[in-house]
This record gives structure tokens, C-alpha cells and sequence, in this order.
């Protein structure tokens, strides 16, 4: 994500130092959705955003 203006940008970054860490949100997102009707979900519906 990039915040650009006339003399400057800030830009806010995600390093990952490990995958182990996707694996975890996709564990999080599977125990999430295990007990949900059918349907279209998003990682915002999961994270509750």
C-alpha cells in the first residue's frame, strides 16, 4: 500500500519470515468455515473486518 504525495510516499510492506505463518491463517480460515452453511466467504468475513 502506497500514500503518495507531492515530495514524498510512505509505504507500508509485509515481510513474511517463515510460511509457516500462511499456514496458520489458513488453518484460522478452515476452522472458521468448517461450520458455516454454503457460500461465498471472504477473508474479510473471517477475520471479522
Amino acid at each position: 500500500m502506497r500514500f503518495i504525495a507531492e515530495r514524498e510516499i510512505v509505504t507500508l510492506s509485509h515481510h513474511a519470515m517463515d510460511r509457516a505463518v500462511f499456514a496458520d491463517g489458513a488453518l484460522a480460515a478452515a476452522l472458521w468455515v468448517a461450520d458455516k452453511p454454503p457460500g461465498l466467504y471472504s477473508m474479510r468475513d473471517v477475520l471479522g473486518l
